[in-house]
């Protein structure tokens, strides 16, 4: 009765167990995709801010070397020839890395070189840069470089360190008397914390744009983090990690500005990677902020469980409600299954009997009663019909083994009538070629020899070979019994040499040979003897020489033929062998009919003969140890392969 409770409980419940959690799910959706667009929206922010901060960097470092260079402190530095300690003051009061003159008559190659300077002859200028090692102070070198960190998922080098420096690099016109040409300083980006920790601080520790977020700013030269304030440890900044394969693509690779998720370093945060190019246009690092992932998956799981508490709490709720108000609907139908169980134990006499209540459970009560009743009739009946049906099969059964004893004597039959059948065409042969002529023959050579007496010696030769013929026809004869007698009598404990044997039956087919004009060839190696009745091995090599000889008057515009019989020593799962193999150059076996051939009753030959001769001839070799394999050449033609172990390998696995 559980079922009926927990299937009522369902049904009443449905719509909210199942149309509730899809809206939730669906405002959950809908919400976490708002939420993460407003945190996508808000790395975005970041980065405006992060890119606005270096361009006032570049920007301010422009107009300083702008002012400187059309000042009058510096027009009396180059008057008095004091450049180096001049620049070396300004160097540190405008918090440069580097800062010189050059004249106009000397910035030729460098205008040549970097495209800032070469515009900053004619404007100030500010771009970044990258310059190699050697175009760096041995101090500004040291700085710059930094060993790289094997980084997962970033795109695979053979480099150990980055020793190229990322510049702010500015250049503006000096115009003063008896001076023309160009100032030129900049700011070194590798390791510079300063610059790096005040983008943190104005994107992530500011009251109003940070909040409680966890942020992380880098400059990446290419992929490499040259300044950085994300740790690699809790002390050590992760100067010399590389970003992953993925943003690289994106960013220095398509131009694009990354906002998404991304693993820095070691955790997911949601970032924002943009693209920055040099003076000559080419993208050669990234601007980078984020801020950690991992709080605000933590809040939307907790809003998720929060929703999920509130969906089991309303149906917790709700299902005792239903269960007490459904009470009444229960206990007839609790009623019910406790008649059919007694039913189902056996007992059709079981009853609902007359119920109290007038409603649609009574009326199917009334029915289930009616229902029991057919039932219990239906059974008493079912139970004579089965007994009547078991008698039926009993001597149907009995009826069944008859008719297999009889079929398997009727195959018996069979066997031995294919073998007949294979003598008698044989036999007609023999007797129309030689019964007539060898009675003729015999009367006449003992007439010949009555008549003639002592006058016969001038033709005893001729009479002699006569004698011989009719001897060889003897011996004809005398093979043809010993294939027609029964196999069951042959010993099967002696060795035979399957060379006479295949010659003897050679002899026995010799008209249906010629009278096809089919041409023969042998090829006899030594092989060991094989334990096999004569008679039967004569059975199976007969009816391959003619089921090929027949083959070959099969096909259109054959005539004659060239039969093959190879005799060889073969040996197959480590045990000697003989293996005989008689092919034919007739159209060869219907590849759909290959596995068929061997089967009782199976011919291609509609009308002329039972189908049972290769089946037969399998079962004959089969029995002795060996196997009959059939198989088209590829230059045309069925060649059948009787392969048979040899006796004294025979032997030794008995």
């Amino acid at each position: 009765m559980q079922s009926v409770r927990l299937r009522l409980l369902i049904l009443a419940l449905a719509p909210l167990i199942v149309l509730m959690p899809l809206l939730l799910l669906l405002g959950l959706t809908r919400w976490t995709a708002d939420y993460d667009k407003v945190l996508i929206a808000n790395v975005e922010s970041d980065l405006r801010i992060a890119e606005q901060y270096l361009n006032r960097l570049m920007a301010g470092t422009g107009d300083e070397l702008q002012g400187l260079a059309g000042s009058v402190e510096f027009a009396e530095a180059l008057r008095q020839g004091d450049r180096e300690g001049f620049f070396r003051s300004k160097r540190r009061d405008m918090e440069l890395d580097f800062l010189y003159y050059l004249p106009a008559s000397a910035a030729g190659d460098a205008a040549r070189r970097w495209p800032v300077i070469a515009a900053g002859l004619g404007r100030t200028e500010t771009r970044i840069d990258i310059f190699p090692p050697e175009a760096l102070t041995e101090d500004l070198a040291a700085r710059a470089s930094i060993a790289l960190i094997e980084t997962e998922a970033a795109v695979p080098t053979t480099r150990e360190v980055e020793d190229r420096g990322m510049v702010v690099h500015a250049a503006s016109p000096v115009r003063l008397p008896g001076h023309r040409g160009v100032l030129v300083g900049g700011i070194l980006l590798n390791r510079n914390l300063d610059f790096i920790d005040e983008i943190n601080a104005l994107v992530y520790l500011n009251a109003v744009t940070g909040g409680e977020r966890q942020g992380t700013a880098t400059l990446f030269l290419e992929d490499v983090r040259i300044s950085t304030n994300v740790r690699l440890f809790e002390d050590v900044r992760a100067l010399g990690t590389r970003v992953s394969a993925a943003v690289r693509g994106a960013v220095l690779g398509e131009g694009q500005t990354w906002l998404d998720r991304a693993f820095v370093v070691n955790d997911w945060y949601i970032s924002a990677y943009m693209p920055l190019t040099d003076s000559f246009g080419d993208r050669v690092g990234m601007l980078y902020v984020g801020f950690l992932e991992a709080p605000f998956t933590a809040a939307k799981r907790q809003a998720f469980l929060w929703m999920l508490a509130a969906f089991f709490a309303v149906l917790l709720l709700s299902a005792p409600v239903f269960l007490w108000m459904a009470g009444g609907i229960f206990a007839p139908l609790e009623r019910m299954t406790q008649t059919m169980a007694r039913v189902g134990r056996g007992d059709l006499s079981a009853r609902l009997g007359a119920m109290k209540r007038r409603d649609e459970i009574a009326a199917v009560a009334g029915h289930l009663d009616d229902l029991l009743d057919q039932v219990q009739d239906r059974d008493a009946r079912l139970r004579a019909w089965a007994d009547e049906l078991n008698t039926r099969v009993e001597d149907r059964t009995a009826e069944l083994r008859a008719a297999n004893a009889k079929l398997e004597e009727t195959y018996r039959q069979l066997v031995m009538s294919e073998k007949l059948a294979s003598i008698g065409e044989i036999t007609a042969g023999v007797a129309h070629e030689i019964n007539n002529p060898v009675a003729v023959i015999q009367g006449n050579l003992d007439v010949m020899r009555e008549v003639l007496g002592p006058r016969a010696a001038p033709v005893a030769t001729e009479l002699d070979l006569i004698d011989a013929q009719v001897g060889r026809i003897q011996v004809i004869v005398g093979k043809l019994l010993k294939f027609a007698a029964p196999g069951e009598i042959e010993e099967m404990g002696g060795q035979v040499d399957l060379a006479p044997v295949l010659g003897d039956c050679l002899v026995l087919v010799e008209h249906v040979i010629d009278r096809a004009g089919v041409t023969v060839e042998t090829r006899l190696d030594e092989v060991p003897p094989v334990r096999i009745a004569p008679g039967e091995m004569q059975q199976v090599v007969v009816n391959l020489i003619i089921n090929a000889v027949q083959a070959m008057g099969q096909g259109e515009g054959q005539a004659g033929g060239r039969l093959e019989l190879l005799l060889s020593a073969e040996a197959r799962e480590g045990r000697a062998g003989t293996a005989l193999r008689v092919r034919d150059s007739g159209p060869g076996v219907p590849e759909a009919v290959l596995g068929a051939v061997f089967d009782p009753f199976f011919t291609t030959k509609r009308g002329e003969g039972t189908g049972l001769g290769l089946s037969i001839s399998q079962t004959l070799i089969q029995r002795a140890g060996g196997l009959i394999s059939l198989r088209n050449r590829p230059e045309g033609g069925a060649e059948f392969t009787v392969w048979l172990p040899a006796a004294e390998a025979e032997r030794a696995a008995g």
